[in-house]
């Protein structure tokens, strides 16, 4: 019997997620589907967007968008995000590239268990401290380690661009309440979030088993974000402030944007949680491999699913 609907495109055929474009935002527009292009319509014309080549579309407030267009979203292995006002809250996403259990089932072994939680939130750390040796820290002294860090690099970049800085202060429900770092900080951090989350259940993986942060649904999206705010979120938040823009959220949108463009992002992305949680398996597309369901036997044996097993009696 045939399926009713459009055949969805074979996984060998979708971009793969470190090769694609990091995120889009949108709000106050409606989004339709033209051919294998998401459309966003509004007062100043129709902008075309490739669905393939998309990581993730934020949806802001003011959207409305087409079950044909999500259909295209979800056949491409995009994820679709639902945030509000300037993409500072999160509401919903979208589904998973991949096919593969493989990264899902490595992150779920190694965060229940104490040691290998641990081990990995050292490399996690590491990788924020070139050149130091994190092996015999325990977890508290690493997290005094980072907050020192994350301080002193507020510090310096004030100090480097003159733009006075006391806390990181800011209250979601009213954007605008907070002073201009702040606002750059939020909103350069949200989209910062959308991107990781979108890399994340694009390989498999669950956003909620955080091996740093813990109890929240995006606990890993977190722990994966911040090995790269201060590289990238903190700096061009100072600067935006400095230059004092007329919508610092949207520049800080669209500056992040351009610094993902041309940094390769998402591959570093994507490495970065192929060596946390498959250290050993080298550069394989962790998103590859066939459409297949296998059955548990027993320890790490696994065989093959839709076959018939046992003796009729």
């Amino acid at each position: 019997m045939a399926v009713p609907g459009a055949r969805p495109p074979d996984l060998p055929d979708l971009v793969r997620a470190q090769d694609r474009l990091t995120f889009i935002y949108l709000e106050k527009c409606s989004i339709h589907r033209e051919a294998n292009a998401i459309t966003a319509t509004e007062e100043r014309g129709v902008m075309r967007i490739p669905a393939a080549s998309l990581g993730a579309l934020l949806l802001g407030p003011g959207t409305t968008v087409t079950q044909q267009a999500m259909l295209l979203m979800a056949e491409s292995g995009s994820t679709v995000v639902w945030v509000g006002e300037e993409g500072v809250r999160y509401y919903a996403h979208g589904r998973s590239l991949s096919h593969s259990s493989r990264l899902l089932e490595a992150q779920a072994r190694l965060m229940s268990n104490q040691s290998s939680r641990l081990r990995v939130a050292r490399e996690m750390y590491a990788m924020r401290f070139p050149g130091e040796d994190t092996s015999g820290l325990t977890i508290q002294q690493l997290r005094g380690r980072e907050g020192s860090r994350i301080r002193r690099a507020y510090r310096d970049h004030s100090n480097r661009t003159g733009v006075p800085w006391s806390r990181r202060d800011y209250d979601v429900a009213v954007f605008e309440a907070s002073d201009p770092v702040n606002q750059a900080l939020s909103a350069a951090n949200t989209s910062l979030y959308g991107v990781v989350h979108s890399v994340i259940v694009a390989l498999g993986c669950s956003p909620g088993l955080g091996f740093v942060h813990t109890g929240h649904a995006r606990s890993f999206v977190y722990d994966i974000a911040d090995l790269y705010k201060a590289e990238l979120t903190i700096p061009l938040a100072f600067d935006l402030a400095a230059e004092a823009p007329f919508d610092i959220g949207s520049a800080a949108r669209r500056a992040l944007r351009d610094q993902f463009r041309g940094g390769a992002f998402l591959d570093r992305c994507v490495r970065d949680i192929r060596r946390l949680l498959l250290p050993d398996d080298g550069e394989e597309d962790a998103t590859s491999g066939e459409n297949i369901v296998y059955l548990w036997d027993g320890a790490q044996q696994n065989v093959a699913g839709a076959t018939a097993y046992g003796t009729d009696g």
